[in-house]
């Protein structure tokens, strides 16, 4: 079963910071690092080293062979990835002396995805691959459409949550993967979510798609997997956190991964904590995601 992402490529400008900038402050930051980043391009690297035969699709900037070489250097196929004039996507992110992280996001070549280039990269697939796709490209909708016809089974990370995603047709979602946030967005939820309100806010989404499979991730938390039949409670495992940006996304691949590979879902969902767990006490966002020997080690 081979994977498909069609995802983001972006350069990461990481500023390390004592607390977020608050409404008309300037602050100083206490280092800069740029890594190559974009939900997609983290997601196919976490699947990549997790052992998953994984194809990314997408468009870079004229600043982007860095990123196209990064996926190829760690085994992602990267044959359907197009180019651009001008400038790619990047993203402005603050980690504060917690860890925690906040994102601006710029789209540039990301937004300028043709018709062409989904017709001609979901052609290369068959029914029953995976197609990962997250809210980063343009024509989401378009990629849904296409691919629910080809037979290819869906998995969508609701992230960046937009006012676009009610005209998605998420009917065809076979799996939706998320955090308490973008569940609250799409379940009209408020306040902080735990384990118990969590898995309230899984099953309000598995009664309105009820084809799919809910994977929620909540932090500290751990995360839940539910789907009609199924609920699996997955603790977090207590590590020191040094950045979060690339937990979701670590979590996304080895889930994916594990899922492709016909695994039981206790095991799938327990492989892709650990691997989260592992890439929270790292800094960066792709290069904090572990390969596969260092989960199972």
């Amino acid at each position: 079963m081979r994977i498909l992402n069609f995802g983001s490529l972006n350069l990461d400008f990481v500023y390390q910071v004592e607390h977020f900038v608050r409404p008309g402050e300037t602050i100083l930051s206490d280092r800069l690092d740029i890594f190559n980043g974009g939900k997609g391009l983290n997601q196919s690297i976490a699947l990549a080293r997790a052992g998953a035969t994984v194809f990314h699709a997408g468009r870079v900037g004229s600043d982007g062979q860095r990123l196209v070489d990064c996926l190829a250097d760690n085994g992602v196929d990267t044959r359907f990835i197009r180019r651009s004039a001008g400038p790619g996507g990047h993203a402005l992110i603050q980690v504060d002396a917690s860890g925690q992280n906040c994102i601006i996001l710029h789209g540039g070549s990301n937004q300028q995805i043709a018709e062409t280039d989904i017709d001609e990269t979901l052609d290369f697939f068959a029914a029953g691959d995976i197609l990962l796709l997250q809210n980063e490209i343009n024509h989401v909708a378009l990629i849904m459409e296409k691919a629910h016809q080809r037979g290819l089974n869906i998995a969508l990370n609701p992230s960046p949550i937009t006012a676009s995603l009610s005209d998605y047709p998420l009917k065809y979602v076979s799996w939706f993967i998320l955090n308490e946030i973008e569940a609250a967005a799409l379940t009209g939820n408020s306040g902080q979510a735990d384990s118990r309100t969590g898995e309230q806010m899984a099953g309000r989404l598995i009664e309105r798609w009820p084809q799919a499979a809910v994977v929620l991730t909540l932090g500290s938390e751990g995360a839940i997997y539910l789907d009609r039949n199924h609920v699996v409670r997955q603790p977090a495992r207590r590590v020191p956190v040094v950045d979060t940006t690339a937990a979701g996304d670590t979590f996304t691949g080895y889930f994916l991964q594990g899922i492709a590979a016909g695994q039981p879902i206790h095991e799938v969902m327990l492989k892709a904590s650990a691997a989260a767990a592992i890439c929270v006490s790292r800094p960066g966002a792709s290069d904090s995601i572990p390969w596969r020997r260092e989960v199972e080690g």
